[in-house]
């Protein structure tokens, strides 16, 4: 079995179940006769998604840009944070409280003050979307670089390898499926953050056409802007998902090549 047949076999159970809710749907809306305003069916979504009703290239490149640079910023903060918790313990014990306390803020509400501060534009909706991501990475990196065998580090001591060098060799190389795991969640969040930005002021973006299509109860098109979203979202997780094979693949259940 080839790769490619071995990794389609992989995901046929997905594709199963996912064909099975759409015929579902389907159903549901033709036999029922559910109004398009309601609930469209998967034809007119297909359709509001594939049409020249307006700049669907355009919408969903402000939207993937955000997506993209909140995962970013989420994944060089946090695993900088993660970092220096982890190599000082001082810096633990100040940062944490802090890093709590900027958690549990609701993000829907710290967005129009982002705005506020920041004016209208991308930039504050990839703040929102990393503000978001960012807790999950800081606290999986710090993890995994505390997590460690202590015949590793003994190991260490025994070539009288600097700290910074065992943190390069050692523990960082083992932090590797704790902060690929946390940048999977980040991926998801960072879409969900990015488009509450875009619910709160945007004039372009995925989000903004789900806003004004609610105002002419255009739902086919809405939908096909959460199909859209989801692409996206599915996009950057199969790359982590990816990079994980690369980095850490004992992390996946698979022998490295």
């Amino acid at each position: 079995m080839n790769v490619l047949t071995r990794k389609f076999m992989d995901y046929l159970p997905a594709l199963v179940l996912f064909g099975a809710l759409v015929l579902l749907w389907q159903m549901a809306v033709s036999v029922f006769g559910i109004r398009q305003y309601l609930l469209p069916s998967p034809a007119s979504v297909l359709a509001a998604m594939t049409s020249g009703q307006i700049d669907w290239a355009g919408h969903i490149a402000v939207t993937a840009a955000a997506i993209f640079g909140a995962f970013v910023i989420a994944a060089v903060g946090g695993i900088a944070l993660g970092v220096v918790i982890a190599w000082s313990d001082v810096m633990s014990r100040a940062l944490m409280p802090f890093l709590v306390f900027v958690n549990t803020l609701p993000k829907v509400a710290v967005a129009p003050l982002f705005l506020l501060w920041l004016g209208y534009g991308i930039f504050p909706n990839m703040l929102i979307g990393a503000l978001i991501g960012f807790f999950p990475v800081v606290i999986n990196t710090a993890v995994g670089l505390s997590q460690i065998d202590s015949d590793m580090l003994d190991l260490g001591r025994v070539f009288n390898a600097p700290k910074w060098k065992v943190f390069a060799k050692i523990r960082i190389p083992n932090a590797y499926p704790y902060i690929l795991s946390a940048l999977k969640v980040t991926a998801t969040a960072a879409v969900v953050g990015a488009i509450v930005g875009e619910f709160v002021a945007s004039q372009r973006g995925l989000g903004y056409v789900i806003i004004t299509s609610q105002s002419s109860m255009n739902t086919p098109l809405a939908f096909g802007a959460l199909v859209w979203i989801s692409v996206i979202g599915l996009v950057l997780f199969g790359a982590v998902a990816a990079l994980s094979r690369v980095l850490a693949p004992w992390a996946e259940g698979q022998e490295a090549n």
